[in-house]
């Protein structure tokens, strides 16, 4: 089905800008959600508990804002898409390493991914100034819970 059964409260222009900062938004969440866990299992080294349980919290993080933004998504009239195959052609987090880790290059490479996601996420909050602020509040709300565990993650390298 090509077109969607859900009446969008949102123009047509208004509705694209919205929706592929969504799905963007997506699929990033959902790597986010894969890299932690796959950091989760494969981290070692001293400190080593707190870290794996650092990356659970992450990866609840990040799937209770994947349905959320599905569900906006849905909202608004677009399908949302987190296949596998979508999630490795558009996901704009950093890769990670295969094989363990220590816990320092865990802490440093979560740095980074959440780094660039934020990134990512701030310029979406602006793209979505004009087209939707229901959906520009739920961006900010979840840039809010990335910031923090960033700045929980940084704290561990300093």
């Amino acid at each position: 089905m090509s077109k969607s059964p859900i009446k969008s409260p949102l123009s047509e222009a208004d509705k694209e800008i919205t929706g592929n900062a969504l799905q963007a938004t997506l699929v990033d969440l959902v790597d986010l959600s894969l890299i932690a866990k796959q950091a989760h299992w494969n981290v070692v080294g001293a400190n080593f508990r707190s870290a794996h349980l650092q990356l659970d919290e992450l990866v609840n993080t990040a799937r209770q804002y994947v349905d959320e933004v599905a569900e906006r998504a849905n909202a608004i009239g677009v399908s949302p898409n987190g296949k596998a195959k979508t999630v490795v052609e558009s996901s704009g987090a950093p890769d990670y390493p295969d094989n363990w880790q220590s816990v320092e290059a865990t802490v440093a490479a979560i740095v980074d991914i959440l780094a660039t996601l934020i990134e990512r996420l701030r310029a979406r909050i602006d793209e979505t100034d004009k087209s939707d602020l229901v959906t520009q509040d739920l961006l900010i709300e979840i840039t809010r819970a990335l910031e923090e565990a960033h700045w929980m993650w940084q704290a561990q390298q300093a």
